[in-house]
């Protein structure tokens, strides 16, 4: 074969499509890609299919980019997150954030340039089949053998299938995610018989594990997107017929389904008849409801900019109801989450951007029926996947209004590379959307693509050295020097990880605890790592309390107070934060003060805390009788009723 310019461009072409590919299988199959390991392998392949684009760009036969008009917003978002990362109050944090935005829109822009064909897009919807068809099939398998293992993992979530996920509810913002494809194919795609049998094997296997992940959220989010995608079939005379038999038959295997089969099981019952709150990772509407308060009061304090990216975790805790104990890491709510992060401008960007993708979405609806029109049955591979992805889109963001899936990567960057190939069709209405990549361009090109594929690049390096030690650090016996020694090792290679640098400060403190010679020197190292925790994440109430505990096992009560206050501050509402409160003024010998923390403590939340019922019963109550009768209290001068 000679080698030309041309040979060059499909084989890059090719390149980046196996590259997209490789990341849309591995991303649902690695736990949905929330571990920072499987992060960094999608971040890699996002830097390979930046290198191919480049390549192609300067290589290959008449170069051109797809620019439709949603890339204008998704650009204005990158840049508003490049600038709130500069103004951040956590920077390790928003930049673990920036990173992610980077890479979805990165693939977004080289999707929309380099695969924008039918070939493609078939491509894509039968590897999503596929891989859906498998971890459903691996879902199945789990419950029906009563079974919680996640590959090498446990998932804590007993009595639900969660396939190749952790979570059941993320599993199932995927399946609903490819549900509407394989339907849609078998619909109304131009396809063989036997491609259309195995799309209907698929199409029940998927529908069978999202039924045993037990979530109501994504229930009611796929059965949204099918009713789009039927609305949308009926309104063709030819598939009429179609989708009102399709209806009926999903509503008679799922009835029979879920009557014979699902409502049998326990954790039908346990979830769905009769919802059991003290079961373990079970978030009741009242829990959601507090978290979605806490999100609109971030944004209401802080209604332009928000609290930070990645922020709403780390700044829970000042506006922790009383009732909520858990860490809530999400506001399982995206729409709030994003106004609390990014604010209202952030908020403006992306409702900017969803209202241009919905206008193209009308302009490109015409052309696309058009196609599909020119087949007298009216099937059309093109028309199957606009139906398919659209109607999968429009699920996923139903679902997100009660959970955080646009924050799990295997599921984001399914609905990138859906929403990239949807956007590409508005080159059947205009011509005006294609840009020649002449020099002035491929110059500008070179230098942002280039300078992210750096970054992105030496960041996954740091990144990767850290998750290897703090890795090998959870091998280590817990709080032991070993374990300091490798987290120390961690923080080298990734020094404003904070948590890292707090839990060589817990290690320190707790060999300080046991009372040796060196128990000063010891305590004096943990307060270092604390001061400097409180330096990276000034949002950490537990860095403020440990060096407090610190300073008052030094002797230094007057200045551990200061970071008991700072704390309480920064946590006014935790249990664990005011039973500790509690502890100090023990350690200053006010009982009294000691008594009115402890009761307090005991009154957040919805379980009486042990540490403080123990000090109030065992020490506080015993030392104030003490010195309020002047001699050593008798058991039966006092009870153990709570007051």
């Amino acid at each position: 074969m000679v080698f030309t310019r041309r040979n060059l461009d499909w084989w890059c072409e090719r390149g980046i499509l196996v590259l997209v590919l490789a990341a849309l299988v591995f991303a649902p199959l690695a736990f949905g890609a929330v571990y920072v390991w499987t992060f960094l392998v999608l971040q890699m392949l996002a830097v390979g299919v930046g290198v191919l684009w480049l390549v192609r760009i300067w290589g290959g036969h008449k170069p051109k980019m797809l620019w439709p008009p949603l890339g204008l917003a998704v650009v204005a978002f990158v840049l508003y997150a490049v600038g709130r990362y500069f103004t951040a109050d956590i920077e390790y944090v928003a930049r673990q954030e920036l990173i992610r935005v980077l890479v979805y829109a990165f693939l977004f822009l080289a999707v929309v340039s380099n695969l924008y064909g039918q070939e493609e897009a078939e491509a894509v919807t039968y590897t999503l089949t596929a891989v859906a068809a498998f971890a459903s099939s691996y879902a199945l398998a789990q419950f029906l053998h009563h079974s919680n293992h996640v590959w090498n993992l446990i998932s804590p979530y007993v009595g639900r299938a969660s396939g190749t996920y952790i979570n059941p509810d993320h599993f199932a913002g995927f399946l609903e995610l490819v549900l509407p494809l394989p339907l849609a194919f078998l619909m109304a795609g131009r396809i063989g018989v036997v491609t259309r049998v195995l799309l209907a094997y698929a199409t029940l296997t998927i529908m069978g594990g999202l039924a045993v992940t037990l979530s109501r959220g994504g229930w009611v989010a796929a059965a949204a997107g099918i009713l789009m995608l039927l609305g949308f079939l009926l309104c063709h005379k030819n598939h009429r017929l179609r989708a009102i038999l399709l209806l009926l038959v999903l509503l008679g295997v799922g009835g029979v389904f879920t009557a014979h089969f699902l409502s049998n099981s326990i954790g039908f019952k346990r979830r769905i008849v009769d919802p059991d709150k003290t079961e373990a990772a079970v978030l009741d509407a009242t829990s959601r409801i507090e978290m979605w308060t806490s999100a609109v009061q971030m944004w209401r304090d802080h209604p332009w900019w928000g609290v930070g990216p990645g922020h709403y975790d780390n700044r829970f805790r000042e506006y922790r109801p009383e009732g909520f104990q858990e860490r809530p890491e999400h506001a399982h709510n995206d729409y709030l989450e994003l106004l609390a992060d990014w604010g209202a401008v952030g908020g403006v960007i992306v409702l900017a951007g969803i209202g241009i993708f919905v206008f193209g979405l009308i302009k490109t609806w015409p052309h696309v029926r058009r196609e599909e029109n020119d087949f007298g049955f009216g099937m059309s591979s093109r028309y199957a996947f606009f139906l398919g992805a659209v109607s999968g889109l429009f699920a996923l963001a139903v679902h997100s209004l009660v959970d955080f899936n646009l924050h799990v990567a295997a599921n984001d960057l399914t609905g990138v590379v859906l929403l990239g190939l949807v956007a590409s069709n508005l080159r059947f209405s205009s011509k005006r959307y294609w840009l020649r990549a002449r020099w002035p361009v491929q110059c500008a090109l070179t230098v942002v693509a280039g300078g992210m594929m750096a970054y992105l690049a030496s960041q996954a390096w740091r990144r990767a050295g850290n998750a290897l030690w703090t890795a090998r650090a959870e091998m280590r016996p817990a709080y032991s020097m070993e374990q300091a020694d490798a987290l120390q090792k961690a923080v080298a290679c990734e020094p404003a990880d904070y948590l890292a640098v707090y839990n060589i400060g817990e290690c320190f403190r707790t060999q300080s605890l046991d009372g040796g010679d060196n128990y000063a020197e010891l305590a004096q190292t943990a307060l270092k790592y604390y001061l400097q925790d409180i330096r990276l994440n000034p949002c950490d109430a537990y860095s403020q309390l440990r060096a407090g505990m610190c300073l008052d096992w030094l002797g230094r009560h007057v200045e551990a107070e200061k970071h008991f206050m700072a704390a309480e501050r920064l946590d006014p509402n935790g249990n664990y934060i005011v039973a500790n409160i509690g502890w100090h003024f023990v350690q200053v010998g006010d009982y009294a003060a000691a008594r009115q923390w402890f009761i307090r403590a005991n009154k957040l939340g919805r379980w009486k805390n042990e540490i403080a019922k123990s000090y109030i019963y065992e020490i506080c109550q015993p030392k104030l009788m003490d010195r309020a009768s002047g001699r050593l209290p008798l058991q039966m001068f006092y009870n153990g009723k709570d007051n």
